[in-house]
């Protein structure tokens, strides 16, 4: 517990001397000394050392000061004696806890979610996904969540569901204000949660299974998070992360005003911005870093699921501060959250055409005929090292930052009150003014139906799209106009409201068989001490994040005198895809057509939080807005359970049918297969299907890995479709950690009985050693 009283000097008093209390630090060891600051002053810090501690820095005007040594010394005494009375006085600045949970869905049979590609099915699991939050309440008992989940992105069906739960058990302490759950935008979960057709269509209607292992993961992360609330402290510290991400969409960045590019060094955000929790005795109890990167290392080709390069990066700072834990265990929560990631890509090495590797036509990313697709691809040899290479990377940066000797030279203690602010804003139907930097005028603004354009359906460089759609299109055509009006006719108020987007699909027109994309949005700002995070519902481009920081830093300056840390937490609360700058909107490629709300979009959005910072600062509440409309009892899907299961004649579930050979060496792969049952009976959540298990005597087996660990991969295959047979195959990559020793593998699952009910089983392996190099 400390205090700080940082004194400013007020030039003209020549006999007393004013202090400006300015914030709350950490206090180094008992030390005195002064130093010249200017021509006409000289300081002094004081600093008392405890675990309740001051530091007082005071000012002296050099006129006075005869002999400097001397002057000093009296106000260092005297402040001495004065602060050594308050020193018992001190309290922690916050409460904290943080908390995790497995929000793993169904790992077969379901679509995923990201790339709308409907032949990406999941068949497996190569990571478990997780919700990471974290909890702080000031002195005051103003308290803020905020969760951080392994999800393409968020629902407001979801976050809603969780907050009636969180209700239940803790009445109205936490609340739509206050609680903010983010998507770190993996494309490697299932999907089927978002409760719009156009979001749920490619995974064939909602998934009622995904909703609620996810729900209730959401609401046990933040539970966690509640029960582990300590006296603590948060610090902030930030550092340059480079080969890690690219601007998928320079020619668009290139639209913005040349004076406004000229302010940053690179075409994409490079800082990874960290929060770190202590308790009062400074015990690591977690660390929330933000970076600006697209989690999409691995392409729609994958059929697993995965975390993705955040997600591993998350693995891997776990891993450090959990020792001897599996992942997902262990008390340090590590979490990689989104930012403004929209036209960010982790594919480094950039765009080539498939076949030939030729450079892609930049305004376009198409590529001549019998070229192939444009794909970018990242630094491995193939997607999982690339997600491998990058998640390390991220994560070496945040454990440089934990780990820095000087803390003090590179984190700053977060100080300050709690609040929170909140409102649903609907978008179609806004009106405002704003300054339009291409006119230098001030203009009208006004939102649009939502409505995709022609460049959403042609993909990305990430993942490129079908047919013969090209990103940068501001033509239509009259057949696609045909297939358009068929699901639903935009107006001429429509068409207009968009140019210069072509309509493709006019989704705010579309109502069968429910809304097709939201209307309704949630913007949201949560401020811990000098710390804004504002939490937009969707993903913006490099510079509409920079613009809307900016915004928010000087609302919050010129209303509260405030320098405040902005960080923008991406895809949180509610989905409503891409937001790019007006200047971006009239390049049309793949963010600007999905920036479902027109080329006032952006515009709208700086008003909303511009005016959402000054009554944040001013402590004054807002309207609460219009709310989403409830729609959990409409949900249609063609997506079918679990039948029944069955196993060939002469075996049962859990046999293994191919054992592994007795001896392995270091990056050497393991393989077992056995008959199971559908991976979907259960999702064996906070658990595993399987163990690796190394022999540590005769009578104890530990376990080493589990279908949550890097090292592993879960294959499941429908061998008949109409006796119900398939089976499991489980890969361990033996990695140089491996200790030598005999192991084996243990699959358990559940079979649905033709006739009804579920049951366990379990497989085990023959043991197996594996050898030191």
């Amino acid at each position: 517990m400390r205090m700080v009283l940082s004194a400013k000097c007020i030039k003209g008093s020549s006999t007393e001397i004013f202090c400006n209390l300015l914030n709350w630090r950490v206090c180094p060891p008992l030390i005195s000394v002064w130093r010249r600051v200017s021509k006409r002053y000289f300081c002094i810090w004081l600093s008392i050392s405890s675990s309740r501690c001051f530091s007082l820095s005071l000012c002296k005007p050099m006129s006075l000061a005869v002999n400097p040594t001397m002057d000093i010394s009296k106000i260092a005494f005297l402040a001495f004696i004065a602060l050594s009375g308050l020193c018992g006085l001190a309290n922690a600045t916050y409460k904290v806890g943080v908390g995790r949970a497995d929000i793993t869905g169904p790992p077969v049979e379901i679509n995923f979610m990201g790339y709308a590609n409907i032949k990406q099915v999941g068949r497996g699991i190569h990571t478990r996904v997780f919700a990471r939050a974290f909890v702080v309440e000031d002195e005051k008992g103003n308290r803020v969540a905020f969760v951080s989940a392994d999800a393409g992105m968020m629902g407001y069906g979801l976050k809603r569901e969780v907050i009636k739960r969180l209700q239940a058990r803790y009445g109205n302490l936490y609340h739509t204000d206050n609680v903010a759950i983010s998507g770190t935008h993996t494309h490697g979960a299932p999907g089927g949660f978002l409760m719009h057709l156009l979001y749920d269509i490619s995974i064939l209607g909602f998934v009622p299974q995904t909703f609620e292992v996810m729900a209730q993961g959401l609401y046990l992360c933040i539970k966690r998070a509640t029960d582990n609330l300590v006296d603590g402290r948060i610090f902030l510290s930030k550092t340059t992360v480079l080969n890690v991400n690219i601007n998928r969409s320079p020619s668009s960045y290139l639209r913005n005003p040349e004076e406004e590019r000229a302010q940053y060094e690179h075409d994409t955000d490079k800082t990874l911005t960290q929060l770190r929790f202590v308790d009062v005795e400074n015990n690591l109890l977690g660390a929330f870093n933000w970076y600006a990167v697209h989690a999409t290392s691995m392409n729609n080709t994958n059929r697993l699921v995965t975390s993705d390069n955040v997600g591993y990066a998350a693995l891997l700072l776990e891993k450090e501060y959990n020792p001897n834990k599996m992942p997902g265990k262990g008390k340090f929560v590590g979490a990689f959250c989104s930012s403004n990631l929209g036209d960010v890509s982790p594919n480094i090495m950039g765009p080539k055409c498939s076949i030939s590797g030729n450079e892609c036509d930049l305004l376009t990313s198409r590529c001549p005929a019998g070229e192939g697709d444009c794909f970018a691809s990242g630094p491995g040899k193939d997607m999982v090292e690339s997600t491998q290479i990058l998640g390390q990377r991220l994560s070496d940066a945040a454990l440089g930052l934990l780990n820095e000797q000087s803390q003090e030279s590179t984190a700053r203690e977060v100080t300050g009150d709690v609040r929170f602010i909140h409102q649903f804003v609907d978008m179609p139907n806004y009106n405002g003014t704003a300054y339009n930097p291409l006119s230098r005028k001030i203009d009208k603004i006004r939102g649009c139906q939502p409505a995709m354009g022609y460049s959403f359906a042609a993909g990305t460089t990430d993942g490129p799209g079908a047919f013969s759609f090209a990103q940068g299109t501001t033509t239509d055509n009259p057949m696609w106009n045909f297939v358009r009006d068929f699901i639903a006719t935009p107006t001429q108020e429509d068409i207009k409201c968009h140019e210069p987007k072509p309509i493709l699909l006019a989704t705010g027109r579309a109502t069968f068989p429910y809304e097709w994309q939201p209307k309704i949005v949630s913007d949201q700002l949560l401020k811990i001490g000098d710390v804004i995070i504002a939490a937009v519902p969707c993903e913006f481009t490099t510079m509409a994040g920079r613009r809307l920081r900016n915004q928010i830093r000087a609302a919050a300056s010129a209303v509260g005198g405030l320098d405040t840390e902005v960080i923008i937490a991406g895809l949180t609360n509610i989905y409503t895809s891409y937001t790019v700058t007006p200047e971006e909107y009239q390049a049309q490629r793949y963010e600007a057509a999905s920036t479902i709300f027109g080329p006032h979009t952006h515009s709208i959005y700086m008003d909303v939080f511009e005016r959402l910072t000054k009554a944040l600062m001013r402590n004054e509440t807002v309207e609460p807005g219009p709310s989403p409309p409830y729609m959990n009892d409409v949900m249609l899907s063609l997506n079918t359970g679990v039948l029944f299961d069955g196993h060939p004649i002469n075996t049962d579930f859990g046999y293994v049918k191919t054992q592994p050979g007795k001896e392995y060496g270091i990056n050497d792969t393991v393989k077992v297969t056995y008959i199971s049952g559908n991976p979907r009976n259960n999702l064996f959540t906070e658990k595993t299907y399987f163990t690796v298990e190394r022999k540590i005597n005769e009578d104890r087996w530990k376990v080493a890995y589990t279908d949550a660990s890097w090292e592993t991969k879960m294959i499941w295959h429908r061998t008949n479709t109409i006796l119900g047979f398939s089976e499991l195959e489980i890969y361990w990559n033996i990695s140089p950690q491996t200790l030598p020793g005999v192991y084996r593998i243990r699959h358990s699952g559940e079979y649905k009985y033709i006739l009804g009910g579920k049951y366990p089983y379990e497989g085990l392996s023959h043991s197996f050693t594996v050898n030191e190099d």
